[in-house]
Parts: C-alpha cells; structure tokens; sequence
C-alpha cells in the first residue's frame, strides 16, 4: 500500500468519513472543502498520522498549508519520515 493510499485511510477514519474517501487523489482538496476538518478533527488527524506512521511532528510543521489537499498531507508525513531515517 503506497503513502497517498494509508494518508488517506487515516484521514478517512479520523474525520469518519465512512469510506468517503475513496476517490481523494493527491489534488483533493481538504482544509474548507471538508466541513469534518474542524480543528477537533484536525487533533485526531494528526494523532492518527502519528500513530500510523510512528512519526511524531513538530509544532513548526503544522500550519494551515498542510492542509490544503491530500497532496500537502502526503508532502508532511514523507517529510516526517525522511527525518525519522536520518
């Protein structure tokens, strides 16, 4: 399973979209486009990402931009994973 395809089985289940997901691409709009991304479910996102990927952020990552799309969440988990590895 790529990154793009488990980003999004987190996001599905951390706003409980119920599957809604299933056709997000890299361009699927998310932060204003989703009325589940509240800042709520933004705390669980996060936190299910974490989980997920064992990955852990840091508060200078986190901003509105990475939000944007499924593509800009992709983008911060592979950033994420990058610095894991060294």
């Amino acid at each position: 399973m790529n990154l793009t395809t488990q980003v999004i089985r987190v996001l599905d289940e951390a706003l409980g979209l119920q599957g809604r997901s299933a056709g997000f691409q890299r361009d699927t709009p998310l932060l204003g486009a989703l009325p589940e991304l509240d800042s709520m479910a933004v705390l669980a996102l996060i936190t299910g990402l974490e989980n997920h990927f064992g990955i852990t952020f840091s508060d200078e990552d986190l901003h509105g931009a990475v939000f944007a799309t499924v593509g800009s969440l992709c983008d911060l988990v592979e950033q994420a994973l990058a610095q894991q590895d060294t």
